[in-house]
């Protein structure tokens, strides 16, 4: 074997990492962002999320439930740049598409209920 200088790095190949991969990055992401900026995130369901690498690149899609009262926006922005930066640094994926969905808003009453 002769050990001298790597090929270019387009030589070497590439590496790709699957859906199911990106969507749990994806959800941990988001689980920690509502750990921070969301009141009482223990009550929450854990974030859901899917991720597709088409043709069109990386899309991934967070589902999440927020408590009420809560600003939503600072909240989902918050979600929405955690979820993208961990994406970036981990899988590379610096042109992902993220799609936030708030799926339900958790009183405190209703809090028993969650799954």
């Amino acid at each position: 074997m002769v050990y001298g200088t790597l090929p270019a790095p387009a030589e070497r190949g590439s590496t790709r990492l699957a859906d199911r991969v990106l969507a749990r990055i994806a959800a941990r992401a988001a689980t920690e962002a509502l750990a921070e900026h969301a009141p009482d995130p223990g009550r929450l369901a854990a974030p859901r999320a899917s991720a597709d690498q088409g043709r069109r690149g990386v899309s991934i899609r967070v589902g999440l439930d927020l408590p009420y009262p809560v600003d939503i926006a600072t909240v989902a922005r918050a979600v929405h740049q955690q979820v993208a930066e961990r994406v970036t640094r981990l899988a590379g994926a610096d042109d992902a598409r993220i799609t936030l969905v708030v799926e339900r808003l958790v009183t405190r009453a209703a809090s028993g209920r969650v799954q």
